[in-house]
């Protein structure tokens, strides 16, 4: 007989943990199965965490300990070779910052040490969850650990990394933009004021995130290219990047800790599986631009958490699924839409698609009740 939890969370990234904090002064039982022993050692990327997800870590108690933050308080958005720019401020949205910059790794520890601060909470690391099945009125998770399969059922499991569990259990649309990202640190000979970049051009946009005293890049390209960059030495990488994003944040001076990664789409659809509910990565994973992912990923923990503690006696059944999934549908489609159309709108080089892009950013621009529905779509999502 397998050990009946109410929930059984799988994947303990920050959405994962985030979902499991919310939960815990709650008196339900709980399991997290991370397949990793150390979730944070081996991802260089920096996080973009909007404003809202502030208010959300705020309340789990963890964000003043992640360090270090930088905090983005303007971003200039504009397109390579047309004309059209938009200044998004946060005074323009009465906040105190647009969002956040942040090392994954300092938010995962965060997490992490959380969580095993959390007596309650069965924290099992090293456990790879391989198979779900349905067991009267519980979800029946198959998972290995140290070199053993072992089963947990729990009255509601909550898949929130992706991977082949999550197309076993959903399916998934997928869409390959053909692009990949450059993350790099790096640095200019100019101070950046807490201001943040977005560049779009035709093989794919270009951010550039305030981060400590320089910034952290996410170059997108074709991925042949996208190799070369990481095959080029400091000096011949910083040239075609000035090259390429032009000198709004000064001359590119140094950079380091050059990784890459494929960028697409993947949405998963509604569970095959009854008693499961998806967040995060597994429910979609999305292109870094405008950084709608984990931000995204973190409303559905803070929702699906609310609707825990307000209907535990129904955790799990079909009607308490497809209530959640019919909440979320709104901010995960419209999240999914602008990034989506982002990416396609902005990776060409047509002279009339370029026009039209200009003038959509110089109208968001020039309209005030335009750019502050944009901003807080930004920060809050929708």
């Amino acid at each position: 007989m397998s050990t009946l939890r109410d929930l059984v969370i799988v994947g303990g990234g920050p959405v994962g943990a985030s979902l499991a904090l919310a939960l815990r002064d709650s008196s339900l039982s709980l399991t997290l199965l991370e397949a990793r022993t150390d979730a944070a050692d081996d991802d260089r990327r920096s996080l973009a965490l909007s404003y809202g997800s502030r208010l959300i870590l705020e309340r789990l108690g963890t964000w003043d300990r992640i360090s270090p933050v930088t905090s983005i308080e303007t971003i200039h958005v504009s397109q390579r070779g047309g004309f059209g720019r938009a200044l998004l401020r946060a005074a323009d949205a009465g906040a105190p910052a647009l969002g956040y910059v942040a090392p994954y790794g300092a938010v995962q520890r965060t997490l992490t040490h959380a969580l095993h601060q959390y007596r309650e909470l069965e924290l099992v690391q090293g456990a790879r969850a391989v198979r779900i099945d349905k067991q009267e009125d519980a979800a029946l998770i198959h998972y290995e650990w140290n070199g053993q399969s072992k089963t947990i059922a729990g009255r509601l499991a909550v898949l929130s990394d992706g991977g082949a569990l999550t197309f076993e259990c959903a399916g998934q649309r997928t869409h390959d933009y053909h692009q990949t990202a450059v993350v790099a640190n790096v640095s200019t000979d100019r101070p950046h004021r807490n201001r943040a970049f977005e560049r779009f051009a035709s093989v794919g946009p270009v951010a550039l995130l305030p981060a400590g005293k320089g910034y952290a890049l996410v170059w997108s390209t074709r991925p042949a290219a996208a190799e070369q960059l990481c095959n080029l030495d400091a000096g011949e990488f910083l040239e075609q990047l000035q090259a390429h994003f032009g000198d709004r944040a000064g001359n590119f001076i140094s950079v380091e800790e050059r990784a890459t990664f494929p960028l697409s789409m993947r949405v998963a659809g509604a569970p095959k599986r009854e008693r499961v509910v998806l967040l995060g990565n597994a429910a979609q994973t999305l292109h870094p631009v405008a950084g709608q992912g984990l931000n995204l990923g973190l409303r559905d923990a803070w929702e699906l958490a609310e609707q825990i503690l307000s209907q535990q006696q129904t955790l799990g059944n079909v009607a308490f699924c497809s209530a959640f999934q019919a909440s979320r549908r709104g901010d995960r489609t419209a999240s999914v839409l602008l990034t989506d159309t982002l990416v396609r709108g902005f990776s060409n080089d047509l002279a009339p698609l370029r026009w039209l892009r200009g003038c959509g950013l110089t109208m968001l621009d020039s309209l005030p009740p335009a750019k502050r529905g944009f901003i807080d779509r930004m920060m809050f999502g929708a």
